[in-house]
């Protein structure tokens, strides 16, 4: 056992952030933390490190060769690469912290050994001079590992672009793996690009530390995970397996839960009734007492917590026609440098493509060109009745002095605040966060309001720069879920592999300047070794009641059909077992990927 966290909580003022938290992590772990945005994840993880300490609760901690990687990548003109690269958790600074303690007690004098601290400083000063040279040439091989250059190493991290800033820390895990028994991430996969997350992932899978991970990023959690750990409303509920188990496991257990909760408020009730009868009928008896204490006695079910989900519909405008978008041969300059060359697309209504590549590629010049806010060669034509909807990854038409409310009234109107609030509460915007200047709003509440405006606008086209940044799990499958219902056509840029795989019908590499074009998932594209599509006859149910198919993210509504095959009864599993779904007797063939290994049917 390296750390045990028992029934930890912690509070700031009035505000109870975790209530009954416990983890164990092993030496071999690999525990996935996840959590809707503001649950206390981060704040678990201080803890965990030490940098925060619990109000109650017990923390074992044996081990202190911890390695650490924050959320936001440093970016002060204070500090150069090579230092970033060596604190605050490196095995140069442990040294250095160590000399500056002898130092302090040295100077301060009093009762202690001399001639031992006289011994480890000389000691510690030998390891200090020698691990210099050593963890030099580390650090540049961690550098070159991540993709960036070694001569990088005196540069202060101001002066390095979000992408750069984050490949250093990245880097820094590279510097601190190999001493570590634990790993410590906090959302390590933000604003990388596809490549680099999965060169992580790669890497991280041949390291011999124990990984405890935040991160929205479900692919990477799927890789990664073989416990996921949820922190919800302050307590925390450990799963075996990866992020998919856990969707499916939570399912059945929430649905387990409202079950007992409803057979035990039944039975309480019917108690209850019973008691004031006896005590109506045989009021000169004490009958009626002793039901009462059965009643007290009854093992008291908890209410399954009431989860609030983002609902949005985003309503396309009339069609655009059958042709949406044409380009051929275009080429994009920027600085005397050709950033895109001959890039030939032909997207037609109803399409959804999504666009990747690494960092620095031209993503976003492509979006701009199509745009056409960027000036090209070639041939582009956009449909006259294309009437198109943008969002901005750093959500740049968002007014940072505006309320969320008066950003949204600027829009319909200012007499019309009853429905703004409306829309907003739809996006789980509501009380004080309302009311807010969006400048002091998280990442993942602006984005909500950028999602929003989106939404009012009358659009038959979609151009999204990463839409999914800033968003926890229930708000990206809110997103997607609206998506994959929008009547248009969407053009997005997004490192999301599962949003490339779930929303997009063709992607669309961007590398060395060009764009290869294909139609397919992202997954088809990089040729998943464990799938292939085969026809399978399928069986048709009936759905008896309303539900969401947590694997694929798709909801069900009451009354439609749908087929399934023998690959697919898996991710129906939990939904079968309720009982919302009941066979028809039908049968039909349908194409359906499946493993390698399994057999064809029929």
């Amino acid at each position: 056992m390296l750390i045990k966290a028992q029934s930890i909580t912690k509070a700031f003022g009035p505000v109870k952030v975790l209530k009954d938290v416990s983890l164990q992590i092993n030496r071999g772990d690999s525990i996935g933390l996840i959590g809707v945005n503001g649950a206390g994840k981060s704040t678990f993880l201080k803890i965990i490190l030490g940098e925060l300490k619990p109000d109650t609760g017990e923390l074992i901690r044996n081990t202190e060769r911890i390695g650490y990687l924050e959320q936001f990548a440093e970016s002060s003109a204070e500090f150069t690469v090579r230092d970033v690269l060596g604190r605050p958790y490196g095995h140069i600074e442990n040294i250095r912290r160590r000399l500056r303690e002898i130092e302090d007690l040295m100077i301060a004098g009093g009762d202690i050994d001399w001639n031992a601290l006289a011994e480890e400083n000389a000691e510690l000063e030998s390891k200090l001079a020698q691990s210099d040279v050593e963890d030099e040439g580390k650090l540049r091989t961690a550098l070159e590992k991540v993709g960036l250059s070694a001569d990088m190493m005196d540069r202060t991290m101001d002066s390095l672009s979000g992408g750069e800033r984050t490949k250093v820390m990245l880097s820094r895990i590279v510097v601190q793996a190999e001493e570590c028994d634990l790993l410590v991430m906090d959302e390590p996969t933000s604003h990388l690009d596809v490549n680099t997350v999965e060169w992580l992932e790669d890497y991280l899978l041949d390291i011999k530390c124990s990984l405890l991970v935040i991160s929205h990023d479900r692919y990477f959690l799927d890789k990664m995970a073989t416990r996921m750990l949820e922190i919800s409303n302050g307590k925390s509920r450990e799963y075996k397996g990866n992020y998919s188990d856990f969707i499916m496991k939570k399912m059945l257990d929430l649905d387990r839960m409202e079950k007992e909760y409803r057979k035990y408020v039944t039975q309480k009730k019917k108690q209850e009734e019973i008691a004031r009868e006896l005590h109506l009928d045989q009021w000169f008896l004490t009958t009626h007492k002793t039901r009462q204490k059965m009643i007290a006695r009854m093992e008291e079910k908890e209410k399954p917590e009431e989860s609030r989900e983002i609902t949005v519909r985003i309503q396309a405008a009339h069609k655009s026609g059958k042709n949406v978008l044409t380009a051929k041969d275009l080429r994009v300059d920027l600085g005397g440098r050709t950033i895109l060359d001959k890039v030939n697309l032909d997207i037609h209504k109803g399409d959804k493509i999504g666009v990747f590549g690494s960092n620095g590629e031209g993503k976003s010049t492509l979006l701009k060109a199509l745009l056409e806010e960027l000036e090209y060669e070639g041939e582009l034509w956009v449909a006259p009745g294309a009437k198109i909807g943008y969002y901005a990854q750093h959500h740049d038409r968002l007014d940072l002095k505006l309320t969320a409310e008066e950003q949204i009234l600027q829009l319909i109107g200012k007499e019309r605040r009853g429905e703004a609030r409306s829309l907003l509460a739809r996006f789980l915007l509501t009380g004080d966060d309302v009311d807010k200047p969006i400048s002091t709003l998280s990442g993942g509440q602006r984005a909500r309001v950028a999602m929003c405006m989106l939404l009012l606008e009358e659009t038959n086209v979609l151009v999204l720069d990463e839409p999914t940044n800033y968003l926890d799990i229930p708000a990206k499958h809110a997103m997607e879920e609206a998506l994959n219902e929008y009547d248009g056509t969407i053009i997005a840029v997004t490192h999301d592999r599962y949003f490339l795989d779930t929303v997009c019908t063709s992607v669309v590499e961007v590398a060395d300047g060009r764009a290869r074009v294909f139609n397919g998932t992202y997954s088809g594209m990089k040729g998943r070794p464990n799938t292939r599509e085969v026809v399978m006859d399928a069986d048709e149910y009936r759905v008896l009641s309303s539900f969401t198919n947590w694997v694929t993210g798709r909801k069900y509504a009451k009354g439609e059909r749908v087929l399934i095959t023998p690959a697919e009864q898996k991710s129906f599993e939990w939904a079968l077992e309720q009982g919302k779904l009941k066979k028809t007797g039908g049968r039909q063939r349908k194409k359906v990927a499946v493993a390698k290994d399994e057999k064809k049917d029929g």
